[in-house]
């Protein structure tokens, strides 16, 4: 039979198991702990479950080893909520990619012109989950002129460097009331937005993708932009390419 590890303590007749004192606990523990130096470092939530130390001396001399530790162990759990907010933001950013990588193939996918306006104007909404997706395309025509589908807009030549500036590509905005020259009848939703600057060629004309969603900080000026100026770019190229295709 193989001997009974040295940690456990022996039965006795009855089947009971004998208490241990506290004084020989607390040595097997620093002996464990003599002999395994990284515990802490391996387990450090078991940091949290110490008291930290206090020594009364009698005296008026301040004992500093107890707030260090509290220190400690708040450093610790500050950490620990940094680690998880990063896992969290990182798991949005990716489901975020996967989103807007799954639009850009749906786009590719489209069997006709008109077909990829009715992805980008209605589908795209919601497969990158906001609440509205218009294009805004700048024309030198007056009178207004039916357009194909409800979310294409015309707007006026020059705006869109208004809207953007001449030396930017992406606008963000929070906590804003909808535009109907860029949202139509969906711009009572929009609460914040996103603006992209489109490129359809030199001889093309300038043209804009505008991203709408209720939430008020859904897009804000610190938000990274290269999942959306990727998204315009997969826009900007097929109805590029599907204009060439119609000459």
């Amino acid at each position: 039979m193989a001997d009974r590890p040295h940690d456990q303590p022996k039965p006795l007749g009855d089947g009971s198991t004998p208490r241990l004192s506290s004084a020989t606990r607390a040595a097997d523990v620093i002996a464990y702990l003599r002999d395994h130096p990284d515990f802490l470092d391996r387990h450090p939530g078991a940091l949290r479950l110490l008291k930290a130390p206090t020594r009364n001396s009698g005296d008026t001399v301040l004992d500093f080893q107890h707030f260090m530790l509290e220190r400690l162990r708040s450093d610790l759990l500050r950490v620990q909520d940094e680690h998880r907010k990063l896992i969290a933001l990182s798991r949005g950013n990716l489901a975020i990619q996967c989103r807007v990588h799954k639009a850009a193939l749906t786009m590719l996918k489209a069997t006709s012109f008109e077909h990829l306006l009715q992805i980008v104007t209605t589908d795209l909404a919601v497969l990158i989950d906001v609440d509205v997706v218009t294009l805004g395309i700048e024309s030198t025509v007056t009178r207004t002129t039916r357009l194909p589908l409800p979310g294409i807009h015309l707007l006026r030549s020059g705006m869109i460097d208004e809207l953007l500036g001449a030396d930017r590509d992406v606008v963000l905005c929070t906590d804003v009331k909808g535009d109907p020259t860029l949202f139509g009848a969906a711009a009572g939703l929009v609460r914040s937005q996103a603006l992209v600057r489109l490129s359809f060629g030199r001889s093309g004309p300038a043209g804009i993708i505008c991203i709408g969603t209720r939430k008020a900080d859904a897009f804000h000026p610190g938000l990274g932009t290269e999942l959306l100026s990727f998204l315009a770019r997969a826009v900007e190229i097929t109805i590029a390419q599907w204009l060439e295709r119609g000459r």
